[in-house]
């Protein structure tokens, strides 16, 4: 590990080197480009020295070096490219800031971004030029291609396996899946066995590296295979497959290159995606407020009042984000002689008006919660806002049912777009909710909720028959 290092330092203090050598050969460029125009004079020296450090403990700390290292192969030519780039661009910031703030005048402007010009051209021609000699002594001395298996056909396995071929496949051979389960169907076709067959194989086949890419509480065969690979000479390596060990979806994050584990998904934990869909609703509320209710919202009170005696709009207070209680807005469906205000709709429920059945199965009884969207209590897509006795009694046997909660509750959801709105007294018809509702938290975006809202349009002209 020891003398691995101290190759990695060699290789990025030789490449350093270089990029002095590139930064000198650039200022001698701009001393026969500017031709008697302007002259450096004594400034020239200090001037190359200060540029030339500079760069020195900027790229040794951003650029990423060209170093013959087994990480190297995960990062593309475009990200090295792009590292060099940002770290001109504050390599620029920082010399100018000083240059401002000493008031110092070493060049004009012009010649300034031609030596930057020639050194960033200078530098990445240089690395693609070291890039090719090494590739050209690996493939006439050297091994031509890295001969690679992997242990299991998990999504981080076959991720990992996508990228080593698809980024660099002249050097990148691989072999075969090795697992136990059944693989997916997109790799079925490259399992060469089962984990029984894999010592044998890499003993007749000339193997380099070994991946191992199922579940951390397989302790056994981690301990076994890695000895096996040690004895014949094999680099075994871990691909942690966290979503085997935890049987739940995972989200990798990395913070100072250490991984950080998010067990669910959750898109709208984002404050940028927060503030999107805030938008949206904003904008979509107030289109539907100042469009549609001057016209539609009289007629509809005229019809409820005509049918029934009683109020326009009805308020009950139902859980939201975080079960925090706000008041749920619609237009009255049911007669006010009636008790049970606590009571879910049933079919033929005879608490329901005339009228109110014909706003129910058009969801157009829901209008009043476009006033909930634009104060915050609401969006115009999200799950439901259940009655809070159904909050208390679902709690307690479906153990996923608060996690619906996590984000705002919706005027219409994913759950009731797929048919399941309405009555939940049938066996599992609240789970399938739930099951929906989860769905769309984990998956949200602006696309989705635009899908929805279409599907929700269609619903209303065509009808549904759970809408009573």
């Amino acid at each position: 590990m020891v003398l691995y290092k101290q190759r990695i330092y060699l290789n990025q203090f030789i490449l350093l080197i270089l990029d002095v050598l590139v930064i000198l050969g650039s200022f001698r460029l701009v001393c026969y480009y500017q031709r008697g125009d302007w002259q450096f004079g004594e400034n020239y020296s200090l001037f190359f020295a200060i540029f030339a450090l500079l760069w020195w403990i900027l790229a040794g700390q951003f650029a990423a070096p060209v170093a013959p290292n087994p990480s190297e192969r995960l990062t593309t030519y475009w990200e090295k490219s792009w590292a060099l780039v940002r770290t001109l661009i504050l390599h620029m910031i920082v010399l100018t800031a000083g240059v401002v703030l000493l008031q110092v005048h070493l060049m004009p402007l012009r010649y300034l971004g031609v030596l930057y010009g020639l050194a960033g051209v200078g530098m990445m021609g240089g690395r693609l030029v070291l890039a090719f000699l090494r590739r050209t002594y690996r493939y006439r001395w050297g091994r031509t291609q890295n001969r690679f298996v992997m242990v299991g056909a998990s999504r981080s396995g076959i991720d990992l396996y996508r990228f080593l071929t698809v980024h660099d496949p002249a050097a990148n051979h691989f072999l075969g899946f090795f697992t136990d389960e059944p693989a997916p169907a997109e790799v079925s076709h490259l399992v060469l066995g089962r984990l029984s067959d894999l010592p044998a194989f890499c003993e007749h086949e000339q193997v380099d590296e070994m991946y191992f890419a199922l579940p951390l509480d397989h302790t056994d065969s981690v301990e076994e295979l890695s000895s096996f690979a040690d004895d014949n000479f094999i680099s075994f390596r871990i691909v942690p497959d966290f979503e085997g060990t935890l049987r739940k979806n995972v989200t990798v994050q990395y913070h100072d290159y250490g991984p950080i584990l998010t067990v669910r998904r959750h898109p709208l934990g984002s404050r940028a995606n927060q503030l999107s869909k805030r938008a949206f609703d904003l904008a979509f509320s107030g289109l539907v407020i100042g469009g549609i209710f001057p016209i539609l919202l009289p007629i509809l009170a005229l019809l409820i009042k005509l049918d029934s005696p009683g109020p326009v709009f009805f308020k009950q207070m139902r859980p939201g984000k975080r079960n925090k209680l706000f008041p749920c807005y619609k237009l009255r469906t049911m007669r006010t002689d009636l008790s049970g205000t606590e009571l879910q709709a049933t079919k033929g429920d005879a608490r329901v008006t005339r009228v109110g059945r014909f706003l129910r199965a058009s969801s157009l009884d829901e209008l009043p919660q476009f006033f909930n969207v634009w104060l915050g209590h609401m969006s115009v897509v999200g799950p439901r806002p259940n009655m809070q006795s159904q909050l208390e009694e679902y709690s307690k046997y479906i153990h996923t049912y608060a996690h619906r909660h996590t984000v705002t509750p919706g005027i219409t959801g994913y759950a009731q777009v797929n048919g399941y709105r309405g009555e939940t007294r049938a066996l599992g018809a609240m789970e399938k909710r739930v099951e929906y509702d989860l769905k769309y938290v984990e998956n949200w975006s602006l696309l989705l909720d635009l899908q929805i809202i279409l599907k929700t349009v269609k619903n209303m002209i065509s009808g549904e028959k759970n809408a009573y």
